[in-house]
């Protein structure tokens, strides 16, 4: 067997996640009421902001601005926070959701290339309040299309109706720098009881698979995502440096994952090096994903220093929970 699956705790629930719209743009209104409608999310969980202009990064003090608003308005059983914008998805150096969840990181800014503080969530079995006091997870919808952003939310809803065959494909690519991790990729094989089957290749990339439910990789830029299929609630990455600049011009946005049909992607928004610990661990990725835990768990779960990374897609898909 290519991965053990065991009881897994309960997973987040609609009435544990607030949903965050910016009102100063009105794709956000529009995606942030339809999400709340796909995935009945009690309307005390709503919180509505005005971040003007769509920034793509904040500063350390506007952010803490914009956090106490959030946390001001929030019940203390929410476990997690869905932003519904692509932009601001920067604090500084780091990314907006690891700066929401675990407070700003400015000694990261000092050097980014410098190994990063240990998340408290890393590798964890229970839900973020009962393993750091007042921890929320956070995730962003992207907003920069409301048919697309429609799409990624009916795609994350449509994971949780039945379980089909898929694959999970891990890619040792010819850049060797971004292969620090396929030290963990999975051994190749079957997991049975969740229909889904190991692949371990040596590739730059996949072409004309239409099985995909979990795609990770090391490029700077991946080619022939036209060419692919992803199962509802698929989780696809890239190990490069600038994955969640999302609005950036230098390497592969990540916002292009779910563009291609994946439902969740991360990417860091600044130079990181390439430690394994700043991105998802495959096999830990794998293993809470497979064992029932959400998208936003599974990712959040994944990544032993998140500070410089943002998570993006829809955080309640979860196609093995059962």
């Amino acid at each position: 067997m290519a991965a053990a699956i065991v009881h897994a705790a309960p997973a987040l629930q609609p009435a544990q996640l607030a949903v965050v719209i910016n009102d100063d743009e009105p794709n956000s209104v529009e995606l942030g009421e339809y999400y709340r409608t796909a995935r009945g999310i009690p309307d005390a969980n709503i919180v509505h902001v005005r971040i003007p202009g769509k920034p793509r990064k904040l500063t350390a003090e506007q952010f803490a601005a914009l956090k106490a608003e959030i946390d001001g308005k929030l019940k203390p059983d929410v476990q997690a926070v869905l932003m519904v914008w692509t932009a601001p998805y920067a604090v500084e150096c780091n990314g907006i959701t690891a700066a929401y969840a675990l407070g700003y990181d400015a000694a990261q800014c000092i050097r980014t290339c410098a190994p990063g503080k240990a998340s408290p969530y890393f590798n964890a079995s229970t839900l973020p309040g009962r393993v750091q006091p007042g921890m929320r997870l956070a995730m962003l919808l992207p907003t920069e299309s409301v048919e697309e952003g429609k799409a990624l939310i009916d795609r994350g809803k449509a994971s949780g109706f039945r379980v089909s065959e898929a694959g999970a494909y891990y890619l040792v690519t010819s850049e060797q720098a971004r292969n620090s991790r396929a030290r963990f990729f999975p051994k190749p094989g079957a997991i049975p009881q969740r229909k889904l089957t190991i692949h371990t290749l040596g590739a730059d990339a996949l072409e004309g698979k239409r099985d995909i439910m979990i795609y990770q990789t090391g490029k700077a830029r991946v080619p022939k995502l036209e060419t692919l299929q992803f199962m509802p609630g698929a989780l696809a990455d890239h190990l490069t440096s600038t994955g969640g600049d999302l609005l950036g011009g230098g390497q592969m946005s990540s916002l292009q994952w779910l563009q291609a049909g994946a439902t969740a992607s991360y990417g860091t928004v600044s130079e990181p090096c390439n430690f394994w610990q700043k991105f998802p661990n495959p096999a830990v990725l794998l293993r809470h994903y497979a064992n029932g835990s959400t998208a936003i768990e599974a990712y959040w779960r994944s990544v032993a220093w998140p500070a410089q990374g943002v998570f993006i897609g829809e955080p309640l898909a979860a196609p093995y929970r059962r």
